[in-house]
């Protein structure tokens, strides 16, 4: 209880916070009174003093470890005769105030980037001073400026980056084209979306002879050719740091912050039609099981014959004598080729047992003013699985080939569900009665069965969420323990080294082979707070598999350039998390401002999440998520049952799960906050009139009178718990005197205990 604790502080937005722990054991709640003197981020070491109500380790900060430069954004206002700054992330909890001296050119009301001067104490807010505004909240694209500064990430290139990207031709050079491959003549072609702008991967297929003395093809040749990063982006120089700065390229409505400077990443290194390339090649033969059989490595010069979007190669799979076939007759031979290598390597996918089924993803579509439009599902089509099939098949090789080559590189590691995830998905599957469970060392096998066998059923897009929630999140590793969910023993990513620097580097390690010499990684930068999180969530993962013991001397006997490689993978599976977020953040705000336009409205919906405080409820027509919370349920005492991940009512036996339908009224958008909330429209008393009937009770409108009183007190008993709220003694001598209650009930004010 006396040991001093370090970890990351996460506020709230209530005022309180949580600290993270680094050995990743459960965080440590932090009271209002103990926030005053620390900042969200901030590292600090903690001293355990009590339990709270709900039974959370309750800490007290002993000292502020780092304080990571990270600038605060917000408003700035004027109140008072007090200049201030309102933090957009509200979990910083206090305003900084802001001297006249410090406001610079910034006007009220403005977005603004603040830096401290003073930091927050116990009895006092924050100072700082406006270093940059960004402009008016109602601007075009703010959103995006607020994420990018919000999580920090990176969004501008070096002076050095700039100018070497400035120095590189326009074309393919004659003194390119050396020691590469000419398939300037072979008809590859492009396949991606609509709106894409840079195109890092093309295909081409021919049936050939895999196996056997006979001249029949009983295969295909499959060419996957990936541009060519690493020809430009030489290790160590301006451009490769900045790249691996931002590791990622990070992808928001109508915006693309790139990893690489335009030039390199819509120019140079994208296979744009009709033009000469520089490109990676994995040249395969593949069997009718779908097996690659044999592949090689080449760099090569391309040309692609064709850029093809999704729907348009749907289209010409769909029809080959439609309007779309009529206008590609030179390149359907090849696109029929290719849809029957996709369906040999699909039996290839299923005979593996890899997991493979759809969750909906949902796309935002803007006007030109970047207003929201409409919000609709992604439709996935043969033409999307076809080059993921073939990419898949491409990463494969890549690993197998490093690991022929003996030569260390960043594998891509997808771990099977934790000790704890599979007990809790084997009581959730049990509550459903579905008759299918997992084993002790489930196979990806196990999964796809269960997804097979409810996909007819109306909840089979929350179970397959909860299949894909009891899963671990793929990261980046020299330490290759294969790929659970596509049931790979090694893979890797090699097909996209203009927005991954991850694939950038499996490309210099493939050609490092090729050339019979060892790749050395740079000297690369520290990694920062993202690495540190990630690696603490590692570590409790590792401790939840039981195997951190055997671990950590392995990890203490790794040579230093195994370590390097190590930081090199957390570094860009961190980025890549941060990438995540920040475009959630950007996308949540944007349905939020256009979830303000239908305020009052009734739409239809289905639970997608239940928890202690509430239910999430996705709605169908505008696919937007929204919390109805427990309060707006009615006035009984809602319990959550975490196996059945449903609330159930203690009166009535009402419960709402996951798949449950539901009628809600948009209540409350917070744009700010990132919530949108709804109230339950009263279409649940169906369910209510069905839960009572199920307890042999009559509904309160069948039976006279309901229990009005028993029901508000249970609410106010449900609301103070979800508060966290610590009962007093006044509060004690309150439930005593039901006429002193009554008249504080009605104040709605009630004290807190002195501490």
């Amino acid at each position: 209880m006396l040991d001093e604790i370090e970890g990351t502080v996460q506020g709230h937005r209530d005022g309180h916070g949580f600290v993270v722990r680094d050995d990743g054991d459960p965080d440590i709640y932090l009271p209002a009174n103990e926030m005053r003197a620390v900042l969200h981020r901030d590292r600090v070491k903690v001293r355990i003093v009590r339990q709270d109500r709900r039974g959370r380790p309750e800490g007290r900060v002993l000292e502020i470890v780092q304080r990571p430069p990270h600038p605060i954004i917000g408003r700035l206002l004027h109140e008072g005769g007090i200049w201030l700054v309102a933090p957009e992330d509200r979990r910083y909890g206090q305003d900084v105030l802001i001297p006249k001296t410090a406001i610079g050119a910034a006007k009220t009301g403005q977005v603004v980037v603040v830096e401290l001067t003073e930091p927050p104490a116990l009895y006092g807010q924050p100072v700082g001073r406006v270093k940059e505004v960004l402009g008016e909240i109602d601007d075009p694209g703010m959103e995006i400026e607020i994420a990018v500064r919000k999580y920090g990430v990176p969004h501008e290139f070096s002076d050095a980056a700039i100018g070497e990207a400035r120095a590189l031709p326009d074309t393919v050079q004659p003194a390119d084209r050396q020691g590469r491959v000419d398939l300037t003549d072979m008809p590859l072609c492009t396949i991606d979306g609509e709106d894409a702008r840079d195109f890092d991967d093309a295909v081409y297929c021919e049936p050939a002879v895999v196996s056997g003395r006979g001249k029949k093809p009983n295969g295909w040749r499959l060419l996957v050719a990936i541009a060519d990063v690493s020809h430009y982006v030489k290790t160590g120089s301006p451009i490769d740091v900045d790249a691996y700065d931002r590791a990622t390229s990070v992808y928001f409505p109508r915006r693309v912050i790139p990893m690489l400077p335009e030039k390199l990443s819509n120019g140079l290194c994208s296979l744009n039609p009709d033009v000469e390339r520089l490109c990676m090649v994995c040249d395969m033969l593949v069997d009718a099981k779908g097996e690659v059989v044999a592949y090689q490595f080449y760099p090569a010069v391309m040309f692609s014959h064709a850029r093809f979007t999704y729907t348009e190669v749907a289209a010409i799979l769909a029809n080959t004598r439609g309007p779309e076939a009529a206008r590609r007759k030179d390149r359907v031979p090849d696109l029929l080729n290719l849809h029957d290598v996709f369906r040999a390597l699909l039996k290839g996918r299923q005979a593996r047992g890899a997991v493979d089924f759809d969750t909906v993803e949902t796309q935002i579509v803007c006007d030109e003013a970047g207003h929201i439009e409409k919000i609709v599902p992604r439709v996935r089509n043969d033409a999307h699985r076809l080059i993921e099939e073939c990419m898949l098949a491409a990463n494969v090789c890549s690993a197998d080939f490093i690991q022929q080559g003996k030569q260390p590189g960043l594998y891509r590691v997808h771990e099977g569900p934790t000790p704890e995830k599979q007990e809790i998905l084997r009581a959730y599957l049990k509550a459903l009665g579905l008759g299918l469970s997992i084993s002790d060392t489930p196979h990806p096998s196990e999964f796809q069965r269960i997804a097979d066998a409810t996909k007819d059923r109306p909840d089979a897009e929350q179970i397959h969420m909860m299949l894909l929630r009891s899963m671990s999140q793929a990261m980046y590793t020299p330490v290759n323990s294969g790929h659970f969910g596509l049931a790979y023993d090694a893979y890797t990513h090699f097909t996209s080294p203009i927005r991954r620097y991850p694939d950038l580097l499996v490309h210099r390690v493939i050609k490092a082979i090729l050339e019979a010499r060892k790749y050395q990684l740079p000297a690369l930068p520290t990694p920062g707070e993202a690495h540190e999180k990630l690696k603490a969530r590692l570590q409790k993962n590792s401790a939840a598999r039981r195997r951190s013991d055997d671990e950590t001397p392995q990890l203490r006997r790794q040579s230093p350039e195994m370590l390097a490689w190590e930081a090199a993978g957390l570094h860009c599976s961190a980025n890549e998390r941060r990438a995540d977020e920040a475009s959630r953040d950007v996308e949540a705000w944007l349905k939020c401002k256009y979830m303000k336009e239908h305020l009052g409205e009734e739409f239809g919906g289905t639970v997608s999440a239940a928890t202690s405080f509430g239910l999430f409820v996705t709605l169908d027509d505008l696919h937007v998520e929204g919390l109805v919370h427990i309060t707006e349920l009615g006035g009984e005492y809602f319990r959550f049952d975490e196996i059945r991940q449903e609330l159930r009512g203690e009166r009535t036996g009402i419960r709402y799960g996951l798949g449950t339908r539901v009628r809600v009224q948009v209540s409350r958008v917070d744009l700010d906050g990132r919530k949108i909330d709804f109230r339950l429209v009263r279409e649940g008393d169906e369910l209510l009139s069905r839960a009572m009937r199920d307890k042999g009770v009559a509904p309160a409108g069948e039976r006279g009178q309901p229990a009005k009183a028993a029901d508000k007190r249970a609410a106010r008993k449900q609301r103070d718990a979800e508060r966290g709220a610590r009962p007093s003694p006044i509060q004690a001598l309150k439930s005593a005197v039901k006429k002193a209650a009554t008249k504080v009930q009605k104040n709605g004010k009630a004290r807190k205990p002195r501490r």
